[in-house]
């Protein structure tokens, strides 16, 4: 049988379920969820198979107004993610909809030649009505090929929606090896997995900026990995929040990362955090180089 591959790429309002839904299409997580907006940082890459498809799958960070450096990477990050996708998938929650970002994300996709598809997410929490009105609605706003009622949550409709994508991909080599599901280093998923933790466990207390950085990476000769990353957070006030009374939310963090980390490593997996207080970090370049985003002025 003749390989088929392709790039998809998918973008939506923050906290549209698209890192959720790239991990049920790759049927593991490869990118980090949070109920936190904006946690998609790196443009990570899910590699999704299905039969002789390869399907490419641009974990886009959210597309949102950028005001600081960090976010005019993360909105550059994301359109370089759309450009010459052989597909392109929005995705939207109908609970929330930020409607005052999707719309400029429709008016810029009007523009766009690839083939689009819309995916209403978190149908296992939305009315019909409403939802199929609302469908109706954005299906007009751009010309989306197909739409698609999922729950990125339950993996409900995702099976029909990776067949339709995957038919979508052209005739080609695949460009990764077949137990490949991601093009994130592990040194970087790693990050990721501790960052994820910290915005898990701290809810609201931690704003937005904080950021994990790899020092150092050494697989052990017993086989387990040993891995040091430096929290950095922007001001003083935060530390004892990060750390918690005696240290116990920092040693919470640090072990339910270490566990995370064992499973998807195959590893035993020794793990030692350090908090770092940086004013300015997010004008950082080696920071930014470090959580796999460009730089921009």
């Amino acid at each position: 049988m003749t390989q088929s591959c392709g790039l998809v790429a998918v973008i939506g309002a923050p906290n549209a379920g698209k890192s959720t839904l790239v991990n049920q299409l790759v049927g593991q997580k490869v990118a980090i969820t949070s109920a936190k907006a904006q946690t998609t940082r790196a443009r990570l890459l899910g590699i999704a198979l299905l039969d002789q498809v390869q399907m490419i799958l641009v974990d886009t960070p959210g597309i949102f107004a950028p005001k600081r450096r960090l976010d005019r990477a993360m909105v550059s990050a994301a359109w370089e993610g759309a450009v010459a996708a052989d597909a392109v998938l929005l995705v939207v929650d109908p609970v929330k909809q930020r409607r005052h970002e999707l719309m400029p994300l429709l008016e810029q996709l009007k523009e766009r030649k690839e083939r689009k598809i819309l995916v209403l997410n978190k149908v296992d929490v939305s009315r019909k009505e409403p939802l199929l009105a609302l469908a109706q609605e954005l299906a007009a706003m751009a010309d989306f090929a197909e739409v698609f009622f999922v729950s990125a949550l339950t993996g409900d409709g995702v099976p029909e929606l990776k067949a339709r994508l995957a038919a979508m991909m052209p005739e080609g080599p695949w460009h990764y090896p077949e137990d490949q599901v991601s093009d994130a280093s592990e040194r970087l998923l790693a990050t990721e997995v501790t960052r994820e933790q910290l915005y898990q466990q701290l809810h609201d207390e931690l704003p937005y900026d904080a950021a994990v950085r790899p020092e150092s990476y050494t697989v052990r000769p017993d086989g387990s990995v040993e891995i040091h990353q430096q929290v950095v957070i922007a001001r003083d006030s935060q530390k004892p929040i990060v750390l918690g009374k005696r240290g116990a939310k920092i040693k919470a963090i640090g072990e339910a990362a270490r566990a995370e980390l064992a499973e998807l490593l195959g590893a035993k997996v020794h793990l030692f955090l350090h908090v770092k207080v940086d004013e300015k970090w997010a004008d950082n370049r080696e920071i930014y180089e470090e959580i796999g985003l460009d730089w921009v002025r």
